[in-house]
């Protein structure tokens, strides 16, 4: 995790224990004498690449900084079915207060590094980037785009004033007032200097998009072949991106088709978590 997003994970883990913890544990607090010392094992279910480790990490020192977090493997490590990631010792009930948190984290941003590497792994060998989208789950956006990156993808926007993306809805609202693409590309550059990127959904529309002068066009939805036309009527002047209806079965031909960016948001709005379980040895 790059040092500047620090704080905002801090945050988010922050957030996540007072949704757990503001109540305190009461089956921890009833069961367990607040002295009895433990060791846990964090480990794997299945294969897969790790990500969040040190997430999991700061989890468990937040809620109790005496605890000892010994990490035996790092982010972006393959794990395989009985791999220890991690071992915890200290205080029981501190560990048992902290497992879930650090759990959820660490399946779910494991799952999105592993999924994303799969499409990186289908596309090998290919001038392609496969990247994510803003369908992130609201709240630890930061945390899922970071495990994308260990993964081996690369992020789109990180928000709305991340770049300019003109997308369906917006010449939507354009057309109702008579006016389009090359009308909405001229508007962005009057009131920004960003890139401009322009969602079509045909080769006519990719067309119109390229003479107005957009940066890089998102084809949505499109089929293949027309996915070659587009790519070869920019002629490398623009970036092109496919995306909408990208899955492990179809992401080498859309790849093939010549296109720079592949957008996937099931990276991360349906992925499956990655099975990582904890084990105490009081």
């Amino acid at each position: 995790m790059h040092p500047s997003s620090w704080k905002q994970v801090e945050q988010i883990i922050d957030r996540a224990l007072a949704e757990d913890l503001s109540f305190g544990d009461v089956t921890t607090e009833a069961l367990i004498s607040p002295e009895q010392q433990g060791r846990a094992a964090i480990i794997a279910g299945e294969e897969g690449v790790l990500a969040g480790v040190e997430v999991a990490k700061e989890v468990f020192l937040r809620v109790d900084p005496s605890l000892r977090f010994e990490a035996l493997f790092q982010d972006a490590a393959k794990v395989r079915k009985g791999d220890v990631v991690a071992v915890i010792k200290g205080k029981a009930g501190s560990i048992l207060k902290g497992e879930r948190v650090a759990l959820n984290f660490l399946t779910r941003l494991s799952g999105i590094a592993s999924e994303t590497a799969r499409y990186v792994e289908a596309t090998k060998g290919l001038k392609v980037w496969i990247t994510d989208t803003r369908k992130t789950t609201p709240g630890i956006r930061p945390l899922e785009k970071y495990a994308v990156r260990v993964g081996g993808g690369k992020n789109h926007r990180q928000h709305l004033g991340d770049g300019i993306l003109i997308k369906d809805n917006h010449l939507a609202a354009f057309r109702s007032l008579g006016l389009g693409i090359k009308e909405a590309i001229q508007r962005a550059r009057q009131s920004s200097t960003l890139k401009v990127e322009v969602e079509v959904e045909s080769v006519g529309e990719g067309e119109e998009a390229l003479e107005a002068g957009a940066d890089a066009l998102l084809l949505d939805n499109m089929a293949i072949e027309d996915m070659r036309q587009v790519v070869e009527l920019a002629k490398g002047r623009a970036l092109i991106e496919a995306s909408g209806g990208i899955t492990l079965d179809n992401v080498r031909q859309v790849a093939e088709s010549g296109v720079d960016l592949i957008s996937v948001g099931a990276l991360t709005h349906s992925v499956k978590a990655l099975d990582l379980s904890l084990e105490l040895e009081a």
